[in-house]
């Protein structure tokens, strides 16, 4: 008979984590040597790789029930511009091949990370092919954003009682993040700006919000520059790679941008124009317990995207179930995940601004900056006029292209070596 003491178990789940550049392939011990191979052959190679065990997620335990809660990483290798040249049946295959493996684990659920949970049809196909429960764990990440963003506004002078007369607007409105995060949004800046490439997705969206939130002021607009001047706060959760999401030389001083996109939308480039402008990256979670996680996914120790917290949470609350799939995110999930987030110990990490955290002093600088600014008119347009001048408008990358076979020569070789290294990674694993 088990002892009551005796701690149940660890609820056992896996994730699902790609690198956002082929530089992050390469800092892995085993991988260093792709740095002298061309990008796109490692691409190319990379996202036609099978999933493979990367590392673990361990130390989390919940103060509420005591259940621990052990994360197996499983990485696919195609970089966010590699896996959307692919077709979405190309890496639904590969996902539901990296279920089967976790399956195998003992894990009963799976969350997709990054841009494996908005590619097709946001995991739906992957759930009804798989034996175990499924999440793209966007509800976590809508609801972390929103509390990063209420903190931020806080952070720059803006009390709770002047949010029903700020202005907000959602880039990237249209997607399954950014409408989640517009909608919720409404209940607490009533003021918002959509913008979004296709308008006939944004009258429906506009409808939609105007229905849940009827006192709600809703605009739309294909170009974010022109109400910029306008936004108290911007949220960015485009899934485009290597475009310019907004011109920051155009913000209002102080203005708070809360990045969600990966790769971000906003680079420390466009950021350093404006340094009264609070740009961070939201969704940033720290788990509960002593977590420890084997692999570098590109953020501090501890700390972990609301993505794969979503998973975490699910699995230490025992609810190994169809969480949140497809591109429509339901605002009772995100209000049930945001409890079970605090219920279990979750906390928001520090302000982090393109990987580093922001100090009271530097928070402080951005404020005084702001206020001398909203002052001067004259110091606020030659800023506004020197950053526009100095930001890049970048094309988006091409994909990377499909190389010709040859089957001899350096070519042949490189594959032989990136081939050979990637199944010496997999016995590894």
């Amino acid at each position: 008979m088990q002892n009551s003491q005796t701690p149940p178990p660890p609820a056992k789940y896996a994730f699902i984590i790609h690198p956002l550049k082929t530089s992050m392939i390469a800092n892995h011990r085993l991988f260093w040597w792709v740095k002298y191979i061309p990008e796109w052959f490692v691409e190319w190679v990379a996202v036609r790789y099978p999933p493979v065990f990367a590392g673990k997620v361990k130390g989390v335990i919940s103060p509420a029930n005591g259940q621990r809660a052990d994360g197996y990483l499983i990485a696919l290798g195609g970089t966010p511009r590699a896996l959307m040249s692919r077709p979405p049946e190309a890496i639904y295959r590969q996902l539901i091949q990296a279920s089967r493996m976790a399956q195998k684990k003992g894990c009963r659920i799976m969350g997709l990370g990054a841009f494996t949970s908005v590619i097709g049809d946001a995991g739906v196909t992957v759930a009804a092919h798989s034996d175990i429960a499924i999440t793209t764990g966007n509800s976590l990440t809508v609801a972390a954003t929103l509390e990063t963003a209420r903190e931020a506004l806080l952070a720059m002078g803006h009390p709770p009682d002047q949010f029903p007369q700020l202005r907000a607007m959602v880039v990237g409105a249209t997607g399954s993040i950014g409408a989640a995060c517009a909608r919720a949004l409404a209940r607490l800046i009533p003021h918002i700006v959509l913008v979004a490439p296709r308008e006939d997705k944004l009258i429906t969206l506009q409808q939609k919000i105007r229905a849940e939130s009827p006192s709600a002021q809703i605009i739309t607009s294909l170009a974010a520059d022109e109400h910029l001047a306008q936004m108290d706060l911007i949220v960015t959760a485009t899934s485009a790679v290597g475009h310019v999401a907004i011109s920051i030389s155009q913000c209002k001083p102080g203005a708070v941008i809360c990045d969600i996109a990966r790769p971000p939308d906003i680079s420390p480039a466009e950021s350093a124009l404006r340094p009264d402008v609070l740009v961070i990256e939201a969704g940033e979670i720290i788990l509960p317990g002593e977590p420890v996680i084997t692999i570098d996914i590109g953020l501090p120790p501890g700390i972990v995207y609301a993505c794969l917290a979503e998973t975490t949470l699910l699995a230490m609350e025992g609810r190994f179930e169809h969480y949140t799939l497809g591109r429509e995110i339901e605002l009772e999930r995100i209000e049930e995940i945001d409890a079970l987030y605090h219920k279990h110990g979750c906390r928001l990490s520090a302000f982090r601004s393109h990987g580093q955290f922001l100090s009271q002093e530097a928070m402080a600088e951005k404020r005084e900056l702001a206020a001398a600014l909203r002052q001067d008119k004259g110091r606020l347009a030659r800023m506004q006029q020197q950053a526009a001048a100095l930001q890049v408008v970048q094309p988006t990358p091409a994909a990377p292209p499909v190389p010709r076979w040859p089957g001899y020569g350096w070519v042949g070789l490189m594959a032989a070596a990136i081939i050979t290294g990637l199944i010496f990674w997999r016995k590894k694993s």
